[in-house]
């Protein structure tokens, strides 16, 4: 059994490595600070196979698929990202089209090259990490919840194709709230919600994952305010969006 996890240097990704590993799953752990996945190998019992390398760049994402291709696969995890607070106005053009880079095509195109391999074989489990931002408009963060409502949407039209596929190939999408990670670091920002343990975010997700779960939601009060969201107006939901990105970034006029 093994597991390949983009993103796997901290946050969730290093959570869900510990996880599987635990689980026996040897790993391919893909990031780009190289230290940090030796960190991680030492700490599992389980073979860790560590590849560094920057998906912001679309050859690298080829060239990954390229390297572990014929591997016997059977989880592949798309969690690498990041998140830029800020007036849409005011941010950073070259740093919102890396995001871009990485948030959608480094997914899309993970997704789309192991997707034809495991339904070649009938198997596997596709985990893409979204973001409750995924059902949201992201006013302060626009660019980040754009990403994340991409790769939320083409994750469940995925996974209905799938279905009338008969098909035995899994895919999920996690969509957390706030989780304890490096996020607001990159992003340069503050939550202004309590922020869940990323370990009990991992373990959430990868066992919702093998019950074959779409929408992975850890966390009561982020399950009941994506609720609320879908029977209030759009622009209410914008304007307490607004009010809480403001919170996050509150230097900013």
């Amino acid at each position: 059994m093994k597991a390949l996890i983009t993103g796997a240097s901290s946050g969730i990704g290093r959570d869900m490595a510990y996880y599987l590993a635990n689980l026996g799953y040897d790993l391919i752990l893909v990031a780009r600070r190289k230290e940090r996945l030796e960190e991680i190998k030492e700490k599992v019992k389980t073979n860790v196979q560590i590849l560094v390398l920057d998906l912001l760049k679309e050859e690298n994402v080829f060239k990954l698929h390229e390297q572990v291709k014929k591997e016997n696969i059977d989880i592949l995890i798309n969690n690498a990202g990041f998140g830029l607070f800020g007036m849409f106005s005011k941010t950073d053009l070259t740093r919102e089209l890396e995001m871009i880079d990485l948030n959608i095509k480094a997914y899309h195109i993970l997704t789309k090259l192991f997707l034809i391999d495991f339904i070649k074989k009938d198997n596997g489990y596709i985990l893409n990490v979204c973001s409750s931002a995924g059902f949201l408009v992201g006013p302060r963060l626009n660019t980040y919840y754009a990403t994340k409502n991409y790769i939320t949407k083409l994750t469940m039209g995925i996974y209905e194709e799938l279905k009338h596929q008969n098909s035995h190939v899994h895919i999920s999408c996690l969509c957390p709230g706030p989780v304890a990670t490096e996020f607001n670091s990159v992003a340069h920002g503050v939550f202004s919600l309590k922020e869940m343990p990323s370990r009990k975010v991992a373990k959430y997700a990868i066992d919702r994952m093998f019950k074959n779960k779409l929408i992975i939601v850890p966390g009561f009060s982020v399950k009941l305010g994506l609720f609320f969201n879908r029977i209030i107006p759009w622009k209410l939901s914008m304007a307490i969006t607004y009010k809480i990105q403001k919170r996050k970034y509150p230097e900013e006029k």
